[in-house]
């Protein structure tokens, strides 16, 4: 959208302002006006049609720039409304895939234990399941809290930091992903608060889709800094001979990609010799 401050001098004053002149001149020729009183009449005349013409334009442009805004104000509130539609989206996706997931997950493996020790690990799933259960409990009142009261910054909870990487590990290690993290010398401290949230995104989504796609495998989490980009790295082994992957919607990682963009970062996704990788790069300027 574009607005120029510059009058616009397309106006029907124009037609009535020479319609008035051209009167004058017909009502001084009929009186026999002298040309010294003719000229001053005429002046007077052009420089008032001239005023009149001007402040039309200037109102017509007026009137041009308020609709402008308005609806560019509309246009911002719209996209407004489509960015906390995607935000809330994002929330949804992750209580489904993250936590129920984690519950699909373990349910599937408990339901195939077999051999001595069977007893113990239902019982270890099924804690787990429990307990996945009452997270995903939480964080679905915590959003439904947020959406009743959207002026009310008491029911929301911190950004994540880089310093609950070791959490989200381990909730994917309740899920049976024998995971590993490794944090270089990233200075957390001044890594902006973006770009650590989106790290902890990426990691608990690519845990989430080992969890579902590969079981009880090993994972290696990497977060460490090259110059001014934050680089991220998530392996895993692949899924064992008998594993039964669980896909899900595919949203998680379109989603992650679209998070990445918007940081100017880079996001690569895919299988390897055995298993598969999740590779992003954050812009990270210090």
């Amino acid at each position: 959208m574009e607005a120029s401050d510059r009058p616009v001098l397309r106006t029907r004053a124009w037609p009535i302002a020479l319609a008035l002149l051209a009167f004058l001149l017909l009502v001084l020729v009929s009186v026999g006006a002298s040309p010294r009183a003719a000229a001053i009449a005429v002046t007077a005349a052009v420089v008032g049609c001239a005023a009149a013409v001007v402040a039309g334009a200037l109102l017509h442009t007026r009137r041009r720039r308020q609709r402008y805004e308005e609806e560019l104000t509309a246009w911002a509130a719209e996209r407004a409304i489509q960015a906390e539609r995607l935000r809330i989206a994002r929330d949804l996706h992750d209580l489904a895939s993250h936590g129920l997931g984690l519950v699909t997950v373990r349910a599937a493996a408990a339901r195939t234990v077999t051999g001595p020790t069977g007893d113990a690990e239902r019982i270890a799933a099924l804690t787990d399941i429990e307990y996945a259960g009452r997270q995903a409990t939480t964080e679905l009142r915590r959003m439904l809290a947020v959406l009743r009261s959207p002026d009310d910054d008491t029911s929301l909870q911190p950004a994540e930091t880089l310093a609950d990487l070791p959490r989200i590990v381990e909730v994917a290690r309740t899920s049976g992903v024998r995971a590993e993290l490794a944090v270089g010398d990233v200075g957390i401290g001044e890594v902006s608060g973006g770009v650590q949230l989106t790290v902890c995104a990426i990691v608990r989504e690519a845990l989430a889709n080992t969890a579902r796609h590969a079981g009880p495998t090993r994972a290696e989490v990497a977060v460490r800094r090259e110059g001014d980009t934050i680089l991220i790295t998530v392996t895993d082994d692949g899924p064992g001979a008998d594993w039964v992957p669980h896909p899900g919607g595919g949203a998680g990682l379109a989603g992650l990609r679209e998070r990445v963009g918007a940081l100017d970062g880079t996001l690569e996704a895919g299988a390897r010799a055995s298993g598969y990788q999740v590779v992003a790069r954050l812009p990270d300027r210090r």
